[in-house]
């Protein structure tokens, strides 16, 4: 007769991350300007960061967000995306397996002026969220003329 055993991510490691971040705070204070959004999150969602002539774009894998808790600031720099994902399945019964992750995300982006502020866009379809960030012109590439 087999048992099945209840499984729950270790936090530890999460821990372990947390802490190291703050050792190298301590020795670089200059690193991060806000932990503070950082230091409370749980997790940190996959991205893929793309470029062409005309934009950068920024794409999180963020399945079961609602989209109403996502927050994307663009500070001194840097671009920082932020939210929650909720635990809701406590109708299921007891669970023998919790892979999933839940609780506040946090993720940040150094941009400095490589963009313009003005036009950077929001989607989120099927649970990806994609952000588009027009460079700034100085940023795109110009072809010069030989003479």
């Amino acid at each position: 007769m087999s048992t099945l055993l209840r499984y729950a991510q270790p936090r530890e490691f999460d821990s372990f991350r947390r802490e190291m971040s703050r050792l190298l705070d301590d020795f670089y204070p200059n690193r991060r300007a806000d932990t503070s959004e950082a230091d409370s999150a749980v997790w940190s969602p996959r991205a893929d960061l793309a470029e062409n002539d005309n934009a950068f774009v920024l794409s999180l894998d963020l399945p079961g967000i609602d989209k109403d808790t996502l927050t994307i600031t663009l500070d001194e720099g840097q671009l920082k995306i932020s939210g929650e994902r909720q635990f809701e399945n406590e109708e299921a019964g007891q669970f023998h397996r919790i892979e999933r992750t839940y609780g506040k995300f946090f993720r940040a982006f150094r941009v400095g002026n490589a963009v313009t502020p003005e036009g950077i866009d929001a989607s989120f379809v099927n649970g990806v969220l994609t952000v588009t960030l027009p460079k700034a012109e100085e940023r795109k590439p110009r072809r010069i003329e030989v003479k």
